[in-house]
């Protein structure tokens, strides 16, 4: 398969548009661009069509899609319930990076949901992304569009390094502006619970809901977790090689770093370094990247998997990461990096 690449970076494309919205109704896979990672889009209603996400990704078939909606309209034909709390979230942060999680109605296959009775539903807050979902027919799944375990793509290239001649069309937007995936909520039992970190914190759905829980699956390394959605099982976002985090006061945490890199550097390994602008030039040993300022945390989002993808073409052996827990996203960022390290932390 040839894979197209729709050039969008100035805005939408109108001609671009129309032919992927052709390709998603006819049952095919394009990747597109959102404000938190690119997504592979297919008709989320299609049961075919949604079978080949799974197998384009190598993703685990009881792993849940996203359906996307482009108008709040339409959230009534795949939603069995609305209930009052799922508007009160989607005046105060739709379009934008938060998913809800409701019981889903006939109209949209178990292919789709990962055979669960419920339906994980967002509305974007990017243009181009919204454009195509009209132009596909109003509903279309996407999870991330990378093979399944890998880092997210945050730009069109990283769509390419994975998926390039196995989906039809990749749209290319330009970089993601959050770099990583919306939040969850799951509204389906009585009290909210966040089911996935994202840009929309705790305390932001708090002023909107009140009294909001997080799921155990969340914070827990227990993969035997039935997971109520995407991202909640299997190793994700990982990179080839294996990923430490090193938490603990700043001075100690550069030190066991150094020590770590050096003795690994001594027995020939490859080392990868992750800090910040701030810490780069206390280390010393191995490849060092900034992943961004403390000071600007949207840098660290929007960077982390990008550092990962840049590791993996290095072909480091091991990669020792500082801890990033900072004001508003911090909870992500760390919920993300520890999935890709695979809860192999280091307290110092």
């Amino acid at each position: 398969m040839k894979t197209v690449i729709e050039m969008m970076r100035g805005g939408i494309e109108e001609d671009g548009i129309r032919r992927a919205g052709e390709i998603l109704k006819k049952g095919g896979l394009v990747a597109f661009p959102t404000e938190t990672v690119y997504g592979l889009g297919a008709n989320a209603l299609d049961e075919t069509a949604a079978g080949r996400i799974y197998r384009a990704k190598g993703r685990p078939s009881d792993n849940p899609l996203i359906v996307h909606i482009a108008d709040w309209k339409d959230i009534f034909l795949i939603a069995e319930e609305i209930p009052e709390q799922a508007e009160k979230l989607a005046d105060a942060f739709w379009p934008g990076p938060l998913t809800m999680i409701l019981k889903k109605s006939d109209a949209v296959p178990l292919t789709t949901t990962g055979g669960l009775s419920t339906v994980a539903v967002r509305m974007p807050d990017h243009d181009i992304a919204r454009a195509l979902i009209r132009a596909g027919g109003g509903y279309v799944a996407a999870p991330s569009a990378n093979t399944s375990g890998r880092p997210s793509p945050t730009t069109a290239q990283h769509v390419a390094d994975d998926m390039d001649g196995v989906i039809d069309m990749i749209i290319d937007g330009g970089p993601a502006g959050i770099g990583l995936e919306s939040t969850i909520v799951d509204l389906t039992e009585g009290t909210p619970v966040i089911l996935r970190p994202g840009y929309i914190n705790e305390e932001m759905l708090g002023r909107v809901l009140g009294r909001i829980e997080t799921d155990r699956a969340l914070i827990s390394d227990d993969d035997t977790i039935r997971p109520k959605a995407p991202g909640m099982k299997y190793r994700h976002y990982a990179p080839k090689a294996q990923l430490f985090i090193v938490e603990g006061e700043e001075e100690r945490v550069r030190k066991k770093i150094n020590e770590m890199a050096g003795q690994h550097a001594l027995r020939g390994g490859k080392v990868g370094v992750i800090g910040t602008d701030e810490s780069l030039g206390y280390y010393h040993e191995g490849i060092v990247k900034s992943i961004g300022s403390r000071l600007d945390e949207i840098s660290i989002a929007q960077h982390l998997y990008g550092i990962l993808r840049e590791f993996d073409e290095l072909d480091v052996s091991v990669i020792y990461s500082e801890s990033f827990e900072t004001p508003q996203m911090g909870q992500a960022i760390m919920n993300r990096l520890i999935k890709a390290a695979g809860h192999q932390i280091i307290y110092v």
